[in-house]
């Protein structure tokens, strides 16, 4: 399922990034990569807050809807 439909405050993980190579690279960059385990803090239109290596990140409609959890 999509991060935007993932539920709040539970430990999830990413399962598949569904972008281009330039953006994929860019989310590991920030720790977003492949059987990383986030936190959905809150989602609002789409976009989403995720906790993520003791850290907070924003992620809009766009992206977060490219990003596969279990």
């Amino acid at each position: 399922m999509p991060i935007t439909l993932a539920p709040l405050n539970t430990d999830i993980r990413i399962v598949r990034i569904l972008t281009d190579d330039k953006t994929k690279k860019h989310l590991e960059d920030l720790g977003i990569n492949i059987n990383a385990t986030i936190q959905v803090l809150s989602s609002v239109n789409g976009g989403v807050v995720v906790a993520i290596n003791n850290g907070r990140l924003a992620l809009d409609h766009s992206i977060a809807s490219k990003i596969l959890v279990a």
